[in-house]
C-alpha cells in the first residue's frame, strides 16, 4: 500500500506537534523549579566556605590514602607478575634437560617479563603520583578561591 501526499503530510505533521509539546513541557518544568528552588542555603555564605575548606582537606587525605592503596596494589600486582614467571621458567628447566633451547629461552623471558614488570609498575606509580598531585593543586586553588 502506496502513501500519498495526505498521509506524509499529516505525519511530519504530527512528528513537529508532539516535538513542540514535549520542548514546552521541558520548558514548563524548568520555569516550575526556578520558582519553587530553595534560596536559604545563599543566607549564609561564610558557612558555606567554612565547609568547603574542611571537605577540600578531606578530599586531599582521602587522595593520599587512595594513591597509597593503588601504589601498594601496583607492587602486588607486579610481584605476582614476577613470581609467575620465575614458577614458568622452573618449570620448564624441570621438564628439559640442562642446557636445552627451551630452558634458556624461559629463563631470558623471565628476566624479561620481570624487568617489564619493574618498568610498569614505576610507570604506573609515577601515573599515580601524577594524578594525586594534580587533585591536590585543583583542592588548593580552589580553597585560594574561596579564601580571598
Amino acid at each position: 500500500m502506496k502513501s500519498n501526499y495526505f498521509t506524509k503530510q499529516l505525519s511530519t505533521v504530527k512528528r513537529w506537534m508532539t516535538t513542540t509539546l514535549f520542548c514546552m513541557l521541558a520548558i514548563a518544568f524548568v520555569w516550575q523549579g526556578a520558582f519553587f528552588s530553595n534560596t536559604s542555603a545563599m543566607a549564609e555564605p561564610t558557612a558555606t566556605l567554612i565547609a568547603s575548606k574542611d571537605a577540600g582537606d578531606k578530599v586531599q587525605e582521602k587522595t593520599s590514602k587512595d594513591a597509597g592503596r593503588a601504589k601498594n596494589f601496583i607492587d602486588d600486582t607486579a610481584d605476582k607478575v614476577k613470581d609467575a614467571a620465575k614458577s614458568n621458567a622452573s618449570k620448564v628447566d624441570q621438564a628439559t634437560d640442562g642446557g636445552s633451547f627451551a630452558e634458556r629461552k624461559a629463563k631470558r623471558d623471565a628476566a624479561t617479563i620481570q624487568k617489564r614488570a619493574n618498568e610498569d609498575a614505576s610507570r604506573t606509580k609515577e601515573a599515580v603520583d601524577n594524578t594525586k598531585n594534580v587533585v591536590e593543586r585543583t583542592v588548593d586553588n580552589i580553597k585560594d578561591a574561596f579564601g580571598k
